[in-house]
């Protein structure tokens, strides 16, 4: 596990954005005409992702065609692919997926310019894939429902009988699944199976984590556990002022605050390497950090980009230390699911 440091991390990020940009420019624009159109495998969220590639065709003049699918679904058709993929890039809404490519060596070195935009902890350790955005974990709580006061400094004691039919949770949420697998670095795999046994029995299961936002705000449920942009995206619905629920963001780096990311690797098999090291340098660049942060509520991984979302401000989070790289591919996070009566 990475002793990562949350605000030591943010410092050290903007030192390496800032010099990276001397002497290198975010991302290098080739001949349109002498460039095939790239094939991006797409389980990032379409309205992100479509605004992303727009400004993307817009700089470099390189048209990318989006195949869209669930980011687990996409890794395992590339997988059966091999060789014969057509996905020149994979841009996942979870690293574990990309993470599985990059273990079974199917995706490419990534230049380091683009690599040093990236605030230091959020890259592969081995160079093949970069975070692209980061989100956190967070309680949706009905403020009708739930004192803030009452909830739990620890998201592991919501899975008790205290909080029974008070919690929401998606169990094939793939940022869940990251979460269940935080706990077991950190608090061993007996805990996680635990908590997730405590959250069958005593929460309620929903489809998806949008869904559970939702109940929360129509007070069906008294708290959700979710990924903090699901809350900003029924805020833009109804306003800001007219939400009947709020965020409460767990501390003392409990696995409840765990941060997670969107990540992107290039695929060895690819035909248009340069193109698609370009995609991947403008994914991290200011212009590219600015179409993802614009659509979605997603922190940017670039120092110096600013959201126009109202966020808790990212070196206030006080996350647990577990980056993207140590949770790779999550694969135990199936067999523990199965184990709870969860799969």
């Amino acid at each position: 596990m990475a002793n990562l440091n949350r605000r030591s991390l943010l410092r050290q990020g903007i030192i390496m954005g800032a010099g990276a940009l001397v002497g290198a420019p975010a991302f290098r624009v080739a001949c349109a005409a002498d460039t095939k159109a790239l094939t991006l495998y797409n389980g990032q969220h379409a309205r992100t992702t479509a605004a992303l590639v727009e400004a993307f065709t817009k700089a470099s003049g390189i048209k990318v065609a989006i195949r869209k699918g669930s980011s687990s679904q996409l890794a395992n058709q590339i997988i059966e692919e091999g060789q014969r993929s057509p996905a020149d890039v994979f841009y996942a809404e979870e690293s574990p997926p990309v993470v599985t490519l990059a273990e079974k060596g199917l995706l490419a070195k990534l230049d380091d310019r683009t690599l040093k935009q990236v605030l230091a902890g959020y890259t592969a350790k081995d160079d093949t894939w970069t975070g692209v955005s980061a989100r956190c974990r967070v309680v949706a709580y009905n403020r009708k429902m739930v004192n803030p006061a009452e909830l739990p400094a620890s998201v592991l004691d919501m899975a008790t009988e205290s909080w029974k039919d008070k919690v929401g949770f998606v169990p094939t949420s793939g940022a869940f699944q990251e979460q269940l697998i935080a706990i077991k670095l950190l608090n061993g795999r007996e805990a996680a199976l635990n908590w997730l046994k405590g959250l069958k029995k005593f929460g309620r299961i929903y489809n998806g984590n949008m869904a559970a936002m939702k109940a929360v705000e129509a007070g069906e449920i008294a708290t959700a556990l979710v990924n903090n942009y699901y809350w900003f995206a029924v805020a833009k619905e109804v306003g800001e002022d007219k939400m009947k629920s709020a965020l409460y963001y767990t501390d003392n780096k409990d696995p409840g605050g765990l941060i997670t990311v969107s990540a992107a690797g290039i695929l060895k098999s690819s035909k248009n390497q340069q193109a698609a090291q370009q995609l991947l340098a403008f994914m991290v660049s200011e212009a590219g950090q600015q179409a993802i942060v614009a659509s979605v509520a997603e922190y940017p991984l670039r120092p110096g980009v600013s959201s126009p979302f109202n966020l808790k401000p990212f070196d206030e989070l006080d996350p647990p230390l577990v980056s993207p790289a140590d949770l790779g591919d999550a694969a135990d996070a199936l067999a523990l699911r199965r184990e709870a009566g969860l799969a």
